[in-house]
């Protein structure tokens, strides 16, 4: 079955098409948040990201007025979006971007503003169309599991009824504890584009290991459900904030990378350090994230030291792996060799993401990566000979997603 948008046209695979810049308006609250989302089209579309394949500027919530107008539609607050939501996307189309937009299936949004329940979904879905959005994420506070069920489809046939081409992330799964039987992936894959699994991201570094653990301690679920058109999505990456050193910002781009997730920024674009600027525009991390046949890496050695390694298949008989440090003590030398990690028999090409450095390596040779406290050797290795990738996967079944490797597929970034 070829993945859908929220249109109803076969869809271009979001992930591995254009990373998502998502901007949370909360963080910043300006009195006009207009201007701010104006400006952050400009950094994006004059500082190098549009290239990169950031091309969206997603609006969370709190975007509203306290009240729907006489028509019972949804309005922007009048101070915050002086000239409306579809001023602003035009703002931002003008400049080869593309706009998001929140909304929440309960009565109310998380944060207190207009919901859109059962009965208001189809007027809404036709108010963003009107508004030219381009992608709806679709909360669940202040909702049950009986409307959830009933909604998050409602929205995705009123969306697709609308005839405009909008990316459909729904918040479904992690208001159901993420996993089967709850949650049913084959049927999230049919109706969304992507979905939040697990609870929101906050600014710290023991926030984002509790995602890290939960995604792959879960993994033999989550892989197979994602996929081009369909993608897991672990919440935003919050490099260039304040929670993150620099190692860690490393460790969440190249974990986010190895997790097939769609790149969120949340974070403000006109004061972004060089440092995290250059983790978030590495192009070879962008690319492997980009991966055009969207198979969700895995975790495939957790050692007492603390030290795990992350695989990821990608085309061209390529693959990619993160050595990461769970110490916060100092630096770990990890000794081990490509053949302990199930490649095979041959001399590989490897590029160190983040050091730019190139080596050759054979499988049956020993290494030692020296892995900072909380941080990440990422390295893109390209191999002589088709991998087997049966044996990561559960019962040793590929997802029926995975094809063969044509050479003309997406030209790879940095080749």
């Amino acid at each position: 079955m070829t993945p859908r948008t929220a249109s109803g046209k076969p869809a271009e695979n979001i992930n591995t098409v254009k990373p998502l810049c998502h901007l949370l308006m909360s963080r910043f609250w300006p009195s006009s948040s207009e201007n701010l989302f104006m400006d952050m089209a400009d950094r994006l579309s004059e500082d190098g990201w549009k290239e990169l394949g950031y091309v969206y500027v997603n609006i969370d919530d709190c975007w509203s007025s306290k009240k729907r107008d006489e028509k019972g539609r949804l309005q922007p607050d009048p101070k915050r979006f002086p000239g409306g939501i579809q001023k602003l996307a035009r703002y931002i189309h003008d400049r080869g971007l593309k706009l998001g937009i929140y909304g929440d299936m309960g009565t109310f949004t998380c944060g207190g503003y207009p919901g859109t329940p059962l009965d208001k979904i189809e007027i809404d879905a036709q108010t963003f169309a009107e508004w030219e959005v381009d992608m709806f994420k679709y909360d669940g506070c202040y909702s049950n599991a009986t409307e959830q069920e009933q909604g998050y489809p409602l929205m995705s046939k009123a969306l697709n009824a609308t005839g405009r081409p909008i990316g459909y992330s729904c918040s479904w799964p992690a208001y159901q504890g993420g996993l089967p039987p709850k949650v049913n992936y084959t049927q999230l894959g049919e109706i969304c584009n992507l979905w939040r699994n697990y609870g929101d991201i906050q600014d710290s570094w023991d926030s984002v290991l509790n995602i890290i653990d939960w995604f792959f301690e879960n993994q033999d679920v989550l892989i197979p459900a994602a996929g081009p058109g369909r993608w897991n999505d672990p919440d935003m990456l919050i490099i260039g904030n304040f929670g993150l050193s620099i190692d860690q910002s490393r460790s969440q781009m190249a974990l986010w990378a190895i997790m097939a997730a769609p790149l969120f920024m949340s974070n403000d674009l006109r004061t972004i350090t060089s440092g995290a600027r250059s983790i978030l525009q590495n192009k070879v991390a962008i690319s492997i994230n980009q991966d055009p046949m969207g198979i969700q890496g895995k975790r495939i050695v957790k050692e007492k030291t603390g030290i795990q390694v992350f695989w990821r298949p990608l085309s061209n008989n390529a693959s990619a792996l993160v050595f990461f440090s769970r110490r916060n003590d100092m630096p770990y030398r990890y000794q081990t060799s490509l053949r302990n990690l199930n490649y095979t028999t041959g001399s590989y090409k490897i590029y160190d993401v983040f050091t730019e450095k190139t080596m050759m390596l054979k499988d049956s040779t020993d290494f030692v990566v020296s892995v900072n406290p909380t941080g990440v050797v990422m390295w893109y290795v390209s191999a002589p000979a088709k991998l087997n990738l049966r044996q990561y996967y559960k019962d040793g079944r590929l997802p029926g997603y995975a094809y063969t490797d044509d050479e003309n597929v997406i030209p790879r970034v940095f080749l």
